[in-house]
């Protein structure tokens, strides 16, 4: 019996090479020359903030020695030489007056915007407006605000609480916005499946929605805090400025960093503008390492569960 055969080199078409290259030469071009203008315009984004980063280390690290963040100003003044005093009190009182505007912020903004995605009631627009509307709030009406209502309507003196609540108006609409896009993204089919199984509209916000969704509410308590570690005007109308170590959060004003970075560059001397830009340089790490922390607990916790 005899069988067909085909000549391999007969039934396979000839390749030709000049069709490949005249499709292939054109997108390789286009490619190289979007990856070129990405690279270009991230060093541009880039380029003004690593000179902002550089200037802040080469001038800041002027004002550093073995005890620049472990005393204050109590008996030196600005212009004394670099080698006394020192803004352990302006960390002190930042790390206070921010922690205290956080456990008022971050709670009340998650639940705004549960109020706002899950239970939706009949204010939920109202809400997202006023929170909308906040957020473009400048730091001085805040600081304003509290200035009349709480300085001067209660406790007739500068002090921490004050700070603290000023700083939590203008960390509230970031939390709220963050954290309202944050359980957004939750499947609608994770909802249902609780409602199945029985569990109410509060349990299932609680164990279901709220745990899926903790990183992005660390991310939102973060930005909270970068939104309003560095606000000056609202710290001036209501916790001013100390020279010395305070953890009386009623009765006396308080430091932060802030404040003292605003103080000595208002003196204006050598000493005083290397302090000012010492106080800059404490402030960015000291904000680095808190959005650190805070993702390696979301991280840790998402991992965890």
């Amino acid at each position: 019996m005899d069988y067909f055969h085909f000549d391999d080199a007969q039934a396979v078409e000839p390749q030709r090479p000049w069709t490949r290259r005249r499709f292939s030469k054109p997108k390789r071009w286009s490619e190289a020359a979007i990856t070129c203008a990405m690279w270009v315009g991230f060093a541009v984004v880039m380029l003004p903030w690593i000179s902002i980063i550089a200037t802040v280390v080469v001038r800041g690290s002027k004002a550093f020695y073995i005890d620049y963040l472990t005393t204050d100003m109590l008996v030196n003044s600005s212009d004394d030489p670099l080698n006394a005093g020192g803004v352990g009190h302006a960390i002190v009182g930042s790390l206070i007056m921010v922690t205290l505007a956080a456990l008022i912020a971050v709670p009340l903004g998650i639940i705004t915007a549960v109020y706002i995605v899950e239970i939706k009631g009949r204010f939920a627009k109202a809400v997202r407006f006023f929170t909308q509307a906040m957020s473009g709030v400048p730091s001085i009406v805040a600081g304003l605000f509290i200035y009349s209502m709480v300085v001067i309507g209660i406790t007739h003196k500068y002090n921490a609480i004050a700070g603290s609540m000023a700083l939590s108006i203008l960390m509230l609409p970031t939390v709220t916005r963050t954290a309202e896009e944050v359980l957004k993204v939750v499947p609608r089919e994770l909802r249902d499946a609780s409602y199945a199984l029985g569990a109410s509209q509060f349990r299932t916000t609680v164990s279901v929605v709220l745990p899926n969704v903790r990183s992005g509410l660390v991310t939102a308590a973060v930005l909270g805090v970068a939104r309003v570690a560095g606000e000056t005007a609202p710290l001036l109308l209501t916790s001013q400025y100390f020279v010395k170590f305070s953890t009386d959060l009623f009765k006396n004003p308080m430091a932060s960093l802030p404040t003292y970075i605003f103080g000595n560059l208002g003196v204006g001397s050598d000493n005083a503008v290397s302090r000012a830009w010492g106080g800059s340089l404490v402030l960015i790490v000291l904000i680095v390492l808190l959005s650190t922390l805070a993702r390696l607990i979301g991280g840790r916790t998402r991992r965890s569960r």
